[in-house]
């Protein structure tokens, strides 16, 4: 037997094992970032998505664009402003957040799933795009922390159409754009509405696609990866100030799903070949988990 066809052996011994243990359980992925700006690497990780649903999982994407929303924002003259990580959205804005998020990347993603899967003759597999309005799917009010706008926080979720779909071997897409009683729309951080739809689906993971290798912790001079923290050791990141801007609302969302019951939240490098399948397969892992403080 060849060497290559040992390692190949060994991977899928490797990753059996954690197979077995995922089967049937549900995954949320928050996708954006600079991932989203190589078509390329955006087909190779719309395929790693499907094939966790091939081997039994239930993935559901959730999907941000703040670079495409900065970028039309920018052609029509309109300069992007954030305060904390979140995006100052006034009603042009929202309407730009709007068509980017649900008209273009949304449509775009999916036609991009139902083709991979057009392509490997899935059985029964399709994708299918959803926006916070939908079903009344996420539930808002406007922010009430500072004013930004139409930003929305998540009142309630009604998770009810997600439920039906994976039951029927669908892949969600979800724009995160929210609705109030009132009917207006309001942008909302996709990383909160991921930790958000994570807990009330009880997921056994959720997973961040970031722009980085995971979270970072300083040491002298450099910066070295930590490959595994608790929600304390999170949170005194966080007060110290090592965590910031983008990165801050995305930690706070996975302090949040590990509080309400997820078993692991994952920051992982979006730009990294097939990083979803090397941190869920193997033993190592390539970014950096968040686990509870009695895991």
């Amino acid at each position: 037997m060849l060497k290559n066809d040992v390692w190949r052996a060994d991977i899928l011994v490797e990753a059996l094992p954690y197979i077995k243990k995922f089967w049937n359980k549900i995954v949320v992925i928050k996708y954006g970032g600079s991932a989203m700006e190589d078509k390329q690497l955006e087909k190779q990780i719309i395929k790693d998505i499907i094939l966790l649903r091939y081997i039994g999982m239930k993935p559901i994407i959730v999907h941000g664009g703040g670079p495409e929303i900065s970028q039309e924002m920018l052609k029509q003259k309109k300069t992007p402003q954030f305060i904390n990580g979140l995006r100052v959205t006034d009603r042009d804005t929202m309407d730009i957040t709007e068509m980017v998020l649900t008209g273009k990347i949304n449509t775009r993603l999916v036609a991009e799933i139902n083709l991979c899967i057009l392509e490997d003759q899935g059985n029964g597999i399709k994708g299918i795009g959803l926006s916070g309005e939908d079903a009344q799917l996420l539930m808002v009010k406007k922010y009430t922390q500072m004013d930004l706008g139409y930003v929305g926080e998540i009142i309630k979720i009604n998770p009810e159409i997600l439920t039906l779909l994976l039951e029927k071997d669908y892949i969600p897409v979800i724009a995160t754009i929210g609705v109030d009683t009132s009917g207006d729309r309001f942008n909302i951080n996709a990383d909160t509405v991921a930790g958000e739809l994570a807990n009330v689906l009880k997921a056994e993971k959720l997973i961040f696609l970031t722009d980085v290798d995971g979270i970072l912790r300083e040491l002298g001079n450099a910066d070295t990866l930590i490959s595994s923290i608790n929600v304390q050791e999170a949170k005194e990141l966080l007060e110290s100030g090592q965590i910031q801007k983008g990165m801050i609302p995305k930690v706070k969302s996975a302090l949040r799903a590990l509080e309400g019951g997820v078993k692991k939240v994952h920051f992982i490098n979006g730009k990294r070949a097939h990083s979803i399948l090397l941190e869920i397969f193997t033993d190592k892992g390539i970014g950096t988990e968040f686990v509870s403080v009695d895991n």
